[in-house]
């Protein structure tokens, strides 16, 4: 279970992830121009991973897939709309042509490809059923929360596989004890087990903000066995995660990244959502942070990685546009939100709920 930041006791309902109960439609990075040499399609799909729906429409429109353009990786459960973009020149009557379980809801045009990651976000609905009226009035009340306070930005079960275990397989590669011809394959599980230490880190760094919140100042020296004039400094910070001198900071919900070389300056940016510490990807080209910030990343490199790409990560983001309706006639609760590029709803339904995701997913996860 990913470790919440919230101390409510559990609360109760029931999830089936699939296109009923379950939307999610891509938010461009930039407006698209309406004219040049690729032709934008704005696509719905239904119970389609994107690999699937790329596979789709290559074969039909007789077409290598690496011609194909896309933002964003996208669940098989659900109905999704996303943006995908093919040179106009390879494109003919298109209108003519009928995709199985997909449907064009819009097209334009642009002067570019569309590229991994243009995306300023992902806007979500998620229905919840068998949810009592107790229960139905505590998430009102941890929405209000969660909308101002944020929440850990941790890797969603879908990122490990279904059995759970991506992350192993990605170490496997690494030490020579698996083969995978597949490079992309490969690269998934390595990058998995890239988030799988990312993870690991962030749940530190949230048990060690819950310590500096919940315990005194005696039994956090004794506990985290650091210098006595910095937990007192950390006990003066007034949101739930604590910021560490040596932080890479991130300007959010985009921008560039910095150190934070001044806590009482980022402290007040940080609660106004204007930027947000990152966890490190660990492997090369990353900017690692510094001073006490490094010795707790440092606790989650692996040697194995020292040859692969890395990258930094939001830790903590929030919420937009948190919507939420209670149909107590048929115990329903609906959520309308918006999320940053890479956070996962089913990461926020866990914290909402404060609740392990096996003990409200129709699906059990292995994790």
């Amino acid at each position: 279970m990913n470790v919440s930041h919230l101390s409510h006791s559990p609360i109760n309902f029931y999830f089936a992830k699939n296109s009923r109960n379950f939307v999610v439609e891509e938010l461009p990075l930039y407006p698209f121009s309406g004219c040049g040499e690729h032709l934008i399609l704005k696509i719905r799909k239904k119970d389609l991973t994107t690999s699937q729906m790329l596979n789709i429409i290559s074969e039909n429109l007789n077409i290598k897939r690496r011609e194909i353009g896309y933002c964003g990786l996208k669940d098989k459960d659900g109905l999704t709309i996303q943006y995908i973009s093919i040179n106009k020149k390879l494109v003919k009557n298109l209108q003519n042509i009928e995709f199985e379980n997909l449907k064009i809801l819009d097209s334009t045009y642009h002067n570019n490809k569309l590229k991994l990651g243009h995306l300023r976000g992902n806007k979500f609905f998620v229905r919840v059923k068998k949810l009592d009226s107790a229960n139905a009035k505590k998430i009102y009340n941890v929405c209000e929360i969660l909308h101002k306070s944020g929440f850990p930005n941790y890797f969603g079960y879908q990122r490990f596989g279904k059995n759970g275990n991506n992350h192993l397989d990605g170490r496997a590669l690494l030490n020579g004890e698996m083969k995978i011809r597949d490079k992309k394959i490969s690269q998934f599980l390595i990058s998995a087990y890239q988030s799988h230490l990312f993870n690991m880190w962030l749940k530190d760094r949230v048990e060690f903000s819950r310590i500096i919140n919940n315990f005194s100042l005696v039994e956090s020296r004794e506990y985290l066995k650091l210098d006595k004039e910095l937990l007192k400094k950390l006990k003066t910070q007034p949101q739930f995660l604590k910021l560490f001198n040596g932080d890479v900071m991130k300007h959010y919900p985009d921008g560039k990244m910095f150190y934070n070389d001044n806590v009482d300056d980022t402290i007040g940016r940080f609660n106004k959502a204007l930027i947000s510490p990152t966890g490190v990807l660990y492997g090369t080209k990353t900017i690692l942070a510094n001073d006490i910030a490094l010795e707790y990343e440092r606790k989650y490199f692996d040697t194995l990685l020292d040859k692969v790409n890395g990258d930094r990560r939001f830790a903590w983001v929030w919420c937009e546009n948190l919507e939420f309706k209670y149909k107590e006639q048929v115990a329903n609760g609906e959520f309308n939100f918006t999320l940053p590029k890479g956070s996962y709803a089913t990461v926020f339904l866990e914290i909402l709920s404060n609740n392990s995701i096996n003990n409200f997913m129709k699906e059990k996860v292995l994790i």
